[in-house]
């Protein structure tokens, strides 16, 4: 198993969504990760009925911003291995896309979803 300290680079899988950060702290059992890039975006909707859309609550989901620090289970937080940081911003702009090309199948789920994201560019990007 790597062995990771405060300072490094790493990757986290933080609920759905994965991020690029720095290690602020180790917590024992979860690291305290600064949020530099995104690198895939949250999924939209209710994690616990994944595709379902009738009579359950359809969470609109934001990305971490940058710098947010969040704790991160240690088995979820693996070295960086690229070779620059990408820019917060861009790598949000980059997320949101591919997760909207994922959603191209028309169904409601889907198109729910969208909208959500739409909102979220509103949020993020005006």
């Amino acid at each position: 198993m790597e062995s990771l300290h405060a300072g490094d680079l790493v990757t986290a899988h933080y609920k759905t969504g994965k991020y690029i950060g720095e290690i602020v702290e180790d917590r024992g059992e979860a690291f305290l990760v600064k949020v530099l890039a995104v690198a895939k975006h949250p999924q939209q909707g209710d994690l616990h009925n994944p595709g379902q859309t009738e009579n359950v609550f359809f969470h609109q989901r934001k990305a971490l911003s940058y710098n947010e620090k969040a704790n991160v289970s240690k088995s979820a937080v693996k070295a960086f291995e690229g070779d620059d940081v990408p820019s917060y911003n861009e790598s949000l702009k980059q997320s949101v896309e591919k997760l909207k090309e994922k959603l191209q199948e028309e169904n409601t789920f889907n198109q729910q979803a969208k909208e959500q994201l739409q909102d979220l560019e509103k949020q993020y990007f005006h």
